[in-house]
Order: structure tokens, then C-alpha cells, then sequence
């Protein structure tokens, strides 16, 4: 019990990992949708894409990010470069998609947004590829 009222982290990286995984399989989820060429078209068609110059390049843009980033994050390669796109791609659905009411209507991808912060401040974690590139690295400069 004293371990649930303490301010200490318990198994913070392995907790962050885990959640940095589930959130890239999210994210591959509704990137898969980019093989789809049915449904680009469909997205393709809202009067939000409708107006850009080129639609169907936008909608493709935005769900081949979702993918990339989702296999990014589920294997920890390039983890802050990776959060940063999906800061990027959900800032744009829920504010200029959406509507921007985070607290309701666009609230996942905003979800989304906070949780790539998090990991663009604490980095991997765990049972990831930077992990074990940065112990490849520093093995190599002793």
C-alpha cells in the first residue's frame, strides 16, 4: 500500500514503454488506413481537403505520418523526431480539421499530441532501438 501513496515512480521505464508501444500501435492502427485507396479517396472529399491545392496528397501526407510514426514509436527509433511529427499531424486534425474543442469533439487527437510531449521530454524508455544504438555508441567511444 505505501508504494501507491508515494510520490516515488514505480517501473518508470518499464511503464514508459509500455505506454510508448501501445500508443505507436494506436497510431499504426489508423495510419494503416493510407493502404486504403478507398478510403483516402473518401477523406480526400471532406470540404476541409476539398480547398487544398491537392487533396489527395494531404490526406496521404497525414495518414502515411500516422503509419511512420507509429512504427517509429512501437520500436523506438528516432523516438523525438517521431513525436515531433505527431505533434505536427494532431495539432493540424484537431485544430484545423477539427474544430479545436480538445475538451470534446478532437479530444484523441489531442490526446495524442500530449502524449507524444511525453515522450519527446522523457525519451524512449526502454526495449528501444535508441536504447540500444546509444549503448552501441558509447561502447564504441571506451
Amino acid at each position: 500500500m505505501k508504494r501507491l501513496f508515494t510520490t516515488e515512480a514505480i517501473l518508470l521505464d518499464t511503464g514508459l514503454a509500455l505506454v510508448r508501444i501501445i500508443v505507436g500501435l494506436f497510431l499504426l492502427y489508423h495510419g494503416w488506413e493510407v493502404f486504403d485507396a478507398a478510403k483516402m479517396k473518401e477523406y480526400a472529399s471532406w470540404d476541409v481537403f476539398r480547398q487544398a491545392s491537392s487533396p489527395i496528397f494531404m490526406v496521404y501526407l497525414g495518414k502515411g505520418s500516422e503509419f511512420l510514426t507509429g512504427i517509429l514509436l512501437t520500436m523506438g527509433l528516432l523516438t523525438r523526431i517521431g513525436c515531433l511529427i505527431v505533434i505536427g499531424t494532431m495539432v493540424y486534425i484537431a485544430f484545423c480539421i477539427g474544430n479545436g474543442k480538445i475538451w470534446y469533439e478532437d479530444q484523441h487527437p489531442f490526446l495524442f499530441v500530449l502524449l507524444a510531449l511525453v515522450f519527446l521530454f522523457t525519451g524512449p524508455g526502454k526495449w528501444s532501438v535508441d536504447a540500444l544504438l546509444e549503448k552501441q555508441y558509447l561502447k564504441r567511444d571506451e
